[in-house]
C-alpha cells in the first residue's frame, strides 16, 4: 500500500484530501500539532524543530497543505511572519527530514497561491511562466515555493500546485460571499471588476490526486477552473440561484480598507489565471462553470 504523508490534514483542503485519497485505496499519514494516539496521526512542532521520525521513514509521497490562514486576521508585522514562517519553516524541517531519513521519497506535492502573481486587477490572463509581483501576498507565495523546490536537489519528483480560491459546501470563503446576498443584501465590491480564480473542493482534491498517479507531472501548475469570473458577476450567480435580488450599489473600496487594512486586497483585486497547463497533462475538471459548481455547493 502507498503511504501519503499530508501536513495540514485538518484544514478545508486537507480533510476533504484525507476521504478522497482512502476511497482510492491510499494509506493516509497525518503530521499534527498535537499529540494522540491515532496510530495515523504523527506529532510535529514546528517551534522545537522536530518531526516524527517514523512518520517521515513511512512516507512515499508527502502532501504539503500547512500554512496559516491568509484572510483570518489583519496584516499587522507579527502575522505577517506568521504567514510566511508558517510556510516556509514547515517546509524547511520536512526537508531536513526527508534528507536524513527518507531522501528516496517518491514526491513531495505542495500548495501555494495564485497571489504569486500579485494583488493586482488587469486583463491579463497569467500563466505559470509569469514572473512574480512585488508585494507581500507574492513574497509569501515566493518563499513558499523556493523552500518547497529544495526537494529538487534531492531528485525527488516535485510539483506545486497555485490554488486559487477554493468553493466548498462549508468552511471556504464561498460562504461569506453568500450570507449577505441570502439575507437580500447582494452587491459587488469596490469596482466588482477584480476577477475571482476560482476551483471546486472536489477539483483541487483530483488535482493532488492527479499529481500523485501521474509521474511524467512535475514543477508548477495553476489550481483554478477554466472559466475566469469576476466579483460582480460571481455575486450575481448566486443571487440568480438563491432567487435574491441584487440591486444594492457596490460597496466602496475604502469600507474594506478600513475594516481590513493592507489585507483588503484580497477582496479587492484579481487576475485571470490561466489553467491551461494542468489540462494539457490530461487532468480534467468535474466543475469547468461557475454556474454548475455554485448549484452543486448552494443546493
Amino acid at each position: 500500500m502507498t503511504n501519503i504523508l499530508i501536513t495540514g490534514g485538518t484544514g478545508l483542503i486537507g480533510q476533504h484530501l484525507y476521504h478522497i485519497l482512502t476511497k482510492k485505496g491510499y494509506k493516509v499519514l497525518v503530521l499534527s500539532r498535537t499529540k494522540n494516539e491515532n496510530p495515523t496521526s504523527f506529532y510535529w512542532n514546528i517551534d522545537k524543530n522536530y518531526v516524527d521520525k517514523q512518520a517521515i521513514i513511512q512516507a512515499d509521497y508527502i502532501i504539503h497543505l500547512a500554512g496559516a490562514n491568509i484572510a483570518k486576521k489583519r496584516w499587522i508585522k507579527s502575522r505577517k511572519q506568521l504567514l510566511i514562517d508558517s510556510r516556509v519553516k514547515t517546509a524547511n524541517l520536512l526537508f531536513e527530514a526527508v534528507k536524513k531519513w527518507n531522501p528516496s521519497l517518491k514526491g513531495f506535492i505542495s500548495a501555494s497561491g495564485i497571489g504569486y502573481y500579485g494583488a493586482i486587477t488587469t486583463t491579463k490572463n497569467f500563466t505559470e511562466e509569469d514572473k512574480p509581483a512585488n508585494d507581500f501576498i507574492s513574497k509569501i507565495c515566493v518563499e513558499w515555493e523556493k523552500a518547497s523546490n529544495q526537494f529538487k536537489t534531492l531528485n525527488i519528483r516535485t510539483v506545486i500546485l497555485r490554488t486559487g480560491v477554493v468553493f466548498a459546501k462549508k468552511e471556504s470563503a464561498l460562504q461569506k460571499i453568500v450570507m449577505p446576498i441570502k439575507f437580500g443584501f447582494g452587491s459587488a465590491i469596490g469596482t466588482g471588476k477584480q476577477f475571482m480564480p476560482w476551483i471546486h473542493i472536489n477539483d483541487l482534491s483530483n488535482m493532488y490526486l492527479h499529481s500523485i498517479e501521474n509521474k511524467n507531472i512535475t514543477g508548477i501548475y495553476n489550481a483554478v477552473a477554466p472559466e475566469s469570473v469576476t466579483n460582480k458577476a460571481l455575486s450575481k450567480t448566486i443571487a440568480t440561484i438563491l432567487k435574491k435580488p441584487f440591486w444594492l450599489p457596490n460597496i466602496p473600496s475604502f469600507l474594506f480598507k478600513l475594516g481590513f487594512g493592507e489585507m483588503a486586497v484580497i477582496l479587492l483585486k484579481g487576475s485571470k489565471i490561466s489553467s491551461e497547463k494542468i489540462e494539457k497533462t490530461g487532468f480534467k475538471h468535474q466543475f469547468k462553470k461557475l454556474e454548475t459548481a455554485l448549484n452543486n455547493l448552494i443546493n
